[in-house]
């Protein structure tokens, strides 16, 4: 065998391990969660029930441990409802966590004739492709940071299922050693900063996002919150975290100014720029690799309210 070839062998797994998530893995699942099969994916129906089932796949997909007991899925009633969050771990050389979550929720249907389907491919089955894509990338890594992922229930009728879960005593071992939340809400379209661009909720209240731009790859970006005005920071599923006084921070790319799918029928996989998510959410990834417990450890500033 030809010195080169053996090079080239040794090298493969490299190669195998350092490959990007692919656009077409990302479009699968924004495409899955949001078709009209899932009917908008409101809590309390069976098609919520199986968008959560589904998550719990993926993360079953990537050999990730449980929160605690012995299922993905961490069950919670809400008026008289039954749901489920959806909770996965990752353990790295370190206890001390990053953890990554999205809202898998949506507000169903309408009775209107013609598409009276609310599919929430941006809201939020973009953010849940954000960490379902990290995971996937992470499988194979031996990272300082141990890592949880998270996907949350019930987001859109007040952030309950986000709130069901930080409360759990079971998992009070979990949350007690995460140093920092990426909440991600809304990536399917390009920013108002252009694309590989997002911003932060909250930008004022710590140092997050200045340690991520610092070891931010490929050009990425994280911009400060350009809606301060609507009190963004305390109106997404990060409040919740925000309150246990773990550093929690939403992510974003929609353009408020633009975003006429919000809460709209038309909120389908045709208004997702697949091509910028996908590179968001690669340099996301690699931006993270480089995170470790001694360059990476954000601190809130006196700013922050923790009682509201």
């Amino acid at each position: 065998m030809k010195k080169s070839s053996v090079i080239f062998l040794l090298m493969l797994p490299l190669v195998v391990f350092s490959q990007d998530i692919s656009k077409e893995r990302i479009v699968n699942i924004v495409s899955t969660l949001a078709s009209d099969e899932m009917k908008g994916r409101k809590f309390g129906t069976q098609e919520n029930d199986r968008a959560a089932e589904y998550i719990a796949s993926e993360f079953k997909k990537n050999n990730l441990d449980y929160c605690f007991g012995d299922s993905y899925l961490i069950p919670f009633e809400y008026k008289g409802k039954k749901g489920y969050n959806v909770c996965a771990i990752k353990k790295g050389k370190s206890q001390e966590s990053l953890a990554y979550s999205a809202h898998f929720d949506h507000i169903g249907t309408n009775n209107k004739e013609g598409d009276n389907i609310y599919n929430g491919a941006d809201d939020d089955a973009s953010g849940v492709a954000t960490v379902i894509g990290l995971a996937d990338y992470f499988k194979d890594k031996k990272t300082d940071y141990s890592m949880v992922f998270m996907a949350f229930n019930a987001e859109e009728i007040g952030l309950v299922g986000s709130r069901a879960l930080s409360e759990n005593q079971n998992l009070s071992p979990v949350f007690d050693n995460i140093k920092a939340l990426f909440n991600f809400e809304m990536l399917a379209t390009e920013s108002q900063f252009g694309k590989n661009a997002v911003f932060m909720t909250g930008d004022e209240f710590s140092d997050f996002d200045e340690l991520i731009n610092a070891s931010a790859v490929n050009g990425l970006k994280v911009y400060p919150d350009p809606y301060q005005g609507q009190q963004l920071f305390y109106r997404s599923d990060n409040v919740n975290f925000v309150k246990k006084k773990i550093i929690a921070h939403s992510i974003s790319t929609v353009d408020m100014n633009k975003a006429m799918h919000y809460h709209a029928v038309n909120d389908d996989i045709n208004i997702v720029d697949a091509d910028n998510l996908t590179n968001i959410i690669n340099n996301f990834a690699k931006t993270i690799e480089k995170l470790n417990t001694k360059n990476f450890q954000p601190k809130y500033n006196d700013k922050v309210k923790y009682d509201f």
